[in-house]
């Protein structure tokens, strides 16, 4: 049995458990390296009781010939040769009457054989049970599968989880490095560190107990550092009693593809290419040639998700393949030694560049919500090819035709336009001839500077944009233009001037073509005569949105309409008519998870609560649109047409609730997620906190919890509180592991804000 401690399976024991009381046959299935072996060790243990007979491990690895398993399942149950009859006539006669757990470990590359006799066992032995461990099913009747994932990871999203020891990546890699070095312990120091090294090894265990022995000879700095080769760093010590294949990670991964086929080995290898994942279309697109027809991509990823080198995982309504970064290392040395990566590299860029195309060609559709949904599946492998397209000569045109595409669907719609800013800055570095393509991308690039209150970078933009298009023929990219100098307009409050430019944008579009830029344009424009109190034209304008968005099924730019036309109901003093129109356009960003919208919507939303009263819901809406804000990196102050608006409902709210109370419920907003900021602003459910109240002696807190959570609130670290408290730093983290589940929280962040309520509210 095993030597090592068992880690962070508990909730995959007892799952095994349950089916093989149900089932007479169950096969973890899963990767090289994940503890497919352990974790039935460990099942085979917590269940032995349950056998009279016994569990029989019979380790497979050591058969190579198939020929040879029944001999190698009878001896390991204790049967010797006899003359004149067969093995399995032997072993079938001997486990007839016994009541007994088999554990038929890492079969698959006897997968046959082993399937052959674990059907005939079961059908003559009605008391055997068998738990296989294998990198492919056995595909026998009754079988009951079960694949062993990675161990769980911390969130990347979640940096201030100080948590990190519920996870099981990490509780392994702590506990194995513990067991090389004594004092080992997991710290404010060393946390970001330990989970970027679980994160980069993919969670798999086999890694993650190679990774820590190097802590030996290596800090976590340094050791994350060196794992861009991980598949030749990690290996086991040379004293080592693994099995050959598990004493590196390498030496693991040669044994899956050895299992494969020729056009398995090749379709693994230009898989290797997509970065987070791919859908069946692209995979077709990109790796389908020589040596794999178009035909026959579905049914290799279907082999290869068979043997466990792919995942398949449901979306909706489309299944999305992934292969752990391991994994595809492997199979991207296989493309280099081949010589097929550079050219797989640039389909790879052509199709995620053909894909953007279609999606923002498709803008005004009732697929928009589909493509947001598809590109943000995609986010990944968009990023690698524009950084493709910016590394190789001659590309950056197709990079710029990329980041322009993209407009409404990252870099507006997620709020994510520092990371546009960032490559657009890359391409402009790179020569490309004057074009349609790098004018909309400066008119891109100066959109968001605007955003990000840059007006002296937008203006350059617009001005090198314009420069082009003097020269070069493009009516939607000077309605482009325009829309962009308009928008300068209705930032500084500028409103004539904003309502000029947007005309004659307008004026410059044949009927029909660019409707999205026409969207961009009617939606400004509308919003500027709304805030000149321009009801006749406004109203036009409004109309004229609809007539081309609702047939189409639009929702992106419709839930803007909904929102301008709910501030100019606003101005005209129908508050709850407002409240109700501004609702609806949060109903429409709730499907296409708009961050810049839904802040709007909220902040907006919060000055109608506040007009008509409810200062505490108007506060609590003010926290959780800052927070949207924070998130973005967009400074509110920017937007000067409406800041004026914001600080009048602060002052407002901060008056009637006073600063004690205005402070605990724009906390309380600040402290919702996504969802239930949208929900509470829907009025679909409160937003007191899900924690006690107070510190009463009877709270669920301890006296030493609700010292470590005020602690943490001052912004102390888990050595910080150690010293101050004089206890350990592992103790720390058990208390702030209790506080967490307790309260229901996933960050020191919200255990801060709620100390910071409880003093607010007077019960600190």
């Amino acid at each position: 049995m095993a030597l090592s401690s068992f880690v962070g399976r508990g909730r995959d024991v007892a799952e095994v458990r349950r089916l093989l009381s149900t089932s007479r046959l169950v096969t973890l299935t899963g990767p090289g390296g994940v503890g497919k072996t352990r974790l039935a060790l460990e099942v085979a243990n917590a269940v032995r009781r349950l056998f009279p007979d016994g569990v029989v491990v019979v380790e497979l690895d050591q058969v190579s010939d198939p020929a040879l398993v029944v001999n190698a399942v009878a001896v390991s149950v204790g049967l010797r040769e006899q003359a004149g009859r067969a093995p399995l006539e032997m072993l079938t006669d001997y486990l007839a009457s016994r009541h007994l757990l088999l554990l038929l470990d890492n079969s698959e590359h006897v997968i046959d054989a082993t399937a052959q006799l674990a059907d005939a066992l079961l059908r003559a032995c009605p008391q055997l049970r068998i738990l296989a461990t294998s990198r492919e099913w056995l595909g026998i009747a009754g079988e009951v599968i079960l694949p062993v994932p990675p161990l769980e990871l911390p969130d990347v999203d979640e940096p201030e989880d100080h948590n990190l020891l519920q996870y099981g990546a990490v509780e392994l890699f702590v506990d194995r490095a513990a067991a090389v070095l004594n004092d080992y312990d997991l710290t404010e120091a060393n946390r970001f560190e330990v989970a970027d090294i679980c994160r980069r090894l993919d969670g798999l265990p086999l890694a993650i107990e190679l990774a820590a022995a190097r802590l030996r000879a290596l800090s976590e700095k340094e050791l994350l550092a060196r794992l861009s080769d991980h598949l030749h760093l990690l290996s086991a010590p040379p004293r080592s009693h693994a099995p050959s294949r598990q004493r590196t990670l390498r030496a693991c991964i040669e044994w899956s593809y050895g299992l494969c086929s020729a056009q398995e080995q090749l379709l693994w290898a230009r898989l290797s290419v997509f970065t987070g994942g791919f859908e069946l279309d692209t995979a077709e697109e990109v790796c389908a040639g020589d040596g794999v027809a178009a035909a026959d991509v579905l049914h290799t990823v279907s082999s290869l998700i068979d043997k466990s080198i792919l995942v398949g995982e449901r979306h909706a309504e489309v299944v999305r393949y992934r292969m752990l970064d391991t994994i595809r290392e492997f199979g991207r040395e296989r493309l280099e030694e081949t010589g097929e990566l550079a050219g797989l590299r640039r389909s790879h860029r052509d199709a995620y560049l053909r894909l953007v195309e279609r999606a923002d060609a498709d803008w005004v559709s009732p697929r928009q919500v589909g493509w947001f949904a598809r590109l943000d599946r995609e986010h990944a492998n968009v990023q690698t090819a524009v950084d493709y397209s910016l590394t190789q000569p001659g590309e950056a045109e197709a990079a710029m035709r990329i980041l322009a595409g993209l407009f409404h669907f990252y870099w507006w719609g997620r709020g994510w336009a520092r990371e546009g800013r960032l490559w657009l800055a890359r391409a402009f570095d790179k020569p490309t001839p004057p074009s349609a393509v790098r004018a909309r991308a400066l008119l891109t690039d100066a959109s968001l500077s605007l955003a990000d209150g840059e007006f002296d970078v937008g203006g350059q933009r617009l001005e090198a944009a314009r420069a082009i298009l003097s020269t070069v023929p493009d009516p939607g990219g000077a309605a482009f233009a325009w829309w962009v100098e308009g928008s300068v307009g209705l930032y500084t409050g500028d409103l004539p001037a904003a309502t000029g430019a947007f005309e004659k944008g307008l004026a410059l579009l044949e009927p029909g073509r660019e409707l999205t830029v026409r969207l961009d344009l009617l939606l400004s424009y509308s919003s500027a005569l709304a805030l000149l109190g321009d009801t006749e034209r406004a109203t036009w304008c409004h109309d004229e949105f609809l007539r081309i968005t609702v047939p189409a099924g639009e929702s992106f730019h419709r839930a803007y309409a909904q929102w301008t036309f709910g501030l100019f109901v606003m101005q005209q003093g129908d508050l709850p008519r407002a409240v109700e129109v501004i609702r609806q356009s949060i109903e429409l960003r709730r499907t296409i998870r708009d961050l810049t919208g839904l802040g709007w919507s909220q902040e907006t939303l919060a000055w109608g609560e506040s007009a008509l009263g409810h200062h505490d819901r108007a506060a609590t809406l003010l926290g959780a649109a800052d927070r949207l804000w924070e998130i973005m990196g967009r400074p509110l102050r920017t937007y000067q047409h409406l800041y004026p608006s914001h600080e009048a409902c602060v002052r407002t709210a901060r008056e009637q609730l006073g600063s004690k109370g205005f402070a605990a419920a724009f906390e309380r907003g600040r402290a919702l997620s996504i969802d239930e900021g949208i929900a509470y602003a829907l009025d679909e459910q409160p937003a007191a906190p899900t924690a006690p109240a107070g510190w009463e002696a009877d709270s669920v807190l301890t006296a030493r919890e609700r010292q470590t959570a005020e602690l943490i609130a001052q912004g102390l670290s888990n050595r910080e509180i150690a010293t101050r408290l004089s206890i350990s730093a592992r103790t720390v983290e058990t208390h702030t592991q209790h506080i967490l589940t307790k309260l229901d929280f996933r960050s020191r962040a919200q255990i801060a804000s709620w100390v910071a309520r409880q003093r607010a509210t007077g019960q600190g």
